[in-house]
């Protein structure tokens, strides 16, 4: 029988929760369900998980990579970053400003 794992929404807002309040990342949109098909621990399967991505900076990165690790429930969860080739002058002003270490709003 295939592996199955099934994610929580819960967990995934815990975490997302947790990124935010520590001003690693200036918010979290939670997407899902989504399916994953995958092999892990050398058996291929499919699960139902939710996806969080984050609005940060990339000199964050390391200490919100950090951060999901000591606080994800997997053992090896996804975590990898897109760079943001361009944006809007606001939005991205808006980032950098949440996720400084000393926030103006």
């Amino acid at each position: 029988m295939p592996w199955e794992r099934r994610g929580r929404r819960e967990e995934a807002e815990k975490l997302a929760r947790s990124v935010a309040a520590s001003r690693l990342a200036a918010g979290a949109q939670i997407v899902g369900p989504v399916i994953s098909v995958f092999w892990h621990q050398g058996e291929f399967g499919s699960g139902e998980e939710w996806q969080v991505l984050f609005k940060a900076r990339a000199d964050r990165y390391a200490s919100l990579e950090e951060h999901l690790l000591r606080h994800h429930p997997w053992q090896n969860p996804e975590v990898s970053a897109v760079p943001i080739v361009a944006g809007a002058d606001a939005y991205l002003r808006w980032v950098d400003r949440t996720t400084a270490s000393e926030p103006a709003d």
